[in-house]
């Protein structure tokens, strides 16, 4: 099928299908999915999910339809509160938590725009991983190349996209776990900023980083679904590129990428340049302070710990140790550690403001490597470790400067995907995503 949600949307007006039978499709693809050893979700809801599309459909003959939403089926990764479900987090430690008594803010907004609601999402356990192992539940395979990570860490709801599953995923972002399985899987990935999105109702990581947001197969899918989330229009159009201001560094962001991906990224900067964009390189020497600044786990690794301490002394043994140790750098954070923390992340955002002014969009590889290969990385932890850091480089810069980015597919056809990050600073999300129309428009890579 592989439609954008207006292209469904328009179906739906059209009379050309049901929500049922487009629910029912899709259901469908997931249990044969599942049955051939995928584990794109944790749980499917097929009789809620055809109960609301039935609703949908009578609503629509009614005359009422609130939003481009109405009828089409998305997919809720597993860390959102869905009303009588539990919120594992894909992780053993919560699979007993008693059901949420009320929807997440997000799925509450979801359903308010009339989407159908298809399932949980596998993950990274509690969202801490960028590559999407989870020794629990089964890791959600690359759709293109199954020896391949889907990337993490809302790995299964990227899948649940990808393969027609779902036609837009809800994900969560803390230092790229939207926009690294986009840019694995194909897909285009939106990290609002995260003030404009509640994440009310959902299984904390870091409180500073998280944001929520869409993966979808275009960045039209992106705005309507960040519509319906954050209460904010979104104009349809998109901008000239003609007299842009495209900014890229390679500081930091810039280092060791994989040769398939550079060449990619410098194919789009001179497509941009062509169509008439300013396409100009800047130094942020400022970025390359990070590693030195969250040497000691930064703040994801302390604000984990506050949340996990009391279920780790209980469980412990049930979390994939990886992800423990990961957690527990966060216990050697004294207060003054975390103010530092805190500073620098302030100091940065001010040089951000200076060395972004002159630009509409600053772009970089989302992700500085290819989808790597699942075997090495269970094998072997100094792997696994290693690769991480470097799959969630770039797109953690974002989050720890408070921003907003979008990733979208600029590889050429026949190539395994790579994600092109168009970011920009808190506030941006509605010029973000009309540049990001004109740019996709650009390289025509979407289906």
């Amino acid at each position: 099928m592989n439609k954008t949600i207006r292209e469904l949307a328009a179906d739906l007006a059209a009379g050309r299908i049901t929500s049922v039978e487009l629910t029912q499709r899709m259901l469908a693809r997931a249990e044969a999915h599942r049955a051939q050893g995928g584990h794109a979700y944790v749980s499917l809801d097929g009789e809620q999910a055809l109960a609301e599309a039935r609703a949908s459909d009578a609503a629509r003959a009614a005359g009422l339809v609130p939003s481009p939403l109405a009828g089409i089926p998305l997919s809720i990764k597993d860390l959102f509160d869905v009303k009588g479900q539990v919120s594992s987090a894909a992780s053993l430690a919560l699979a007993d938590a008693p059901p949420a008594a009320a929807d997440a803010q997000a799925v509450a907004r979801l359903r308010a725009a009339g989407a159908v609601l298809l399932g949980r999402t596998n993950m990274s356990e509690f969202a801490f991983s960028g590559l999407g192992l989870n020794p629990h539940y089964g890791t959600p395979r690359n759709p293109l190349d199954r020896d391949r990570v889907a990337g993490g860490s809302t790995s299964g709801g990227a899948v649940t996209v990808a393969l027609d599953m779902a036609a837009g995923a809800l994900g969560t972002d803390t230092g790229g776990s939207i926009r690294i399985p986009s840019a694995f899987c194909g897909l285009t990935g939106f990290k609002p900023t995260a003030a404009s999105i509640s994440l009310e109702g959902t299984v904390p990581l870091s409180r500073s980083l998280d944001s929520a947001g869409p993966i979808a197969r275009s960045v039209d899918c992106c705005a309507i679904l960040y519509a319906a989330l954050s209460g904010q229009e979104i104009a349809d159009g998109a901008p000239s590129l003609q007299g842009l201001r495209l900014g890229f560094t390679t500081d930091y962001v810039g280092t060791h990428v994989e040769p398939q991906v550079r060449q990619a990224f410098e194919r789009a900067l001179d497509m941009l340049r062509a169509a008439g964009a300013q396409v100009e390189q800047f130094d942020f020497p400022e970025l390359l302070e990070l590693p030195v600044i969250n040497g000691g786990g930064g703040l994801v690794a302390a604000e984990a710990w506050h949340w996990h301490r009391a279920l780790l002394e209980e469980k412990g043994g049930q979390y994939d140790q990886r992800l423990a140790a990961r957690i527990r750098r966060g216990q050697q954070q004294g207060a003054a550690d975390y103010i530092d923390l805190l500073d620098a992340r302030a100091r940065l955002i001010a040089a951000a403001e200076r060395r972004l002014a002159p630009f509409d969009a600053w772009l970089m590889p989302s992700v500085a490597i290819l989808a790597p290969q699942v075997g090495p990385l269970e094998a072997d932890d100094a792997s696994f470790f290693a690769t991480n850091g470097l799959v969630l480089r770039n797109a953690s810069v974002i989050n720890f400067l408070d921003g907003c980015a979008l990733s979208v597919p600029c590889q050429a056809q026949g190539e395994l995907p790579v994600g092109l990050g168009i970011c920009a600073l808190a506030g941006k999300d509605a010029r973000v995503l009309q540049i990001g129309r004109a740019v996709e428009a650009m390289l025509g890579t979407r289906e």
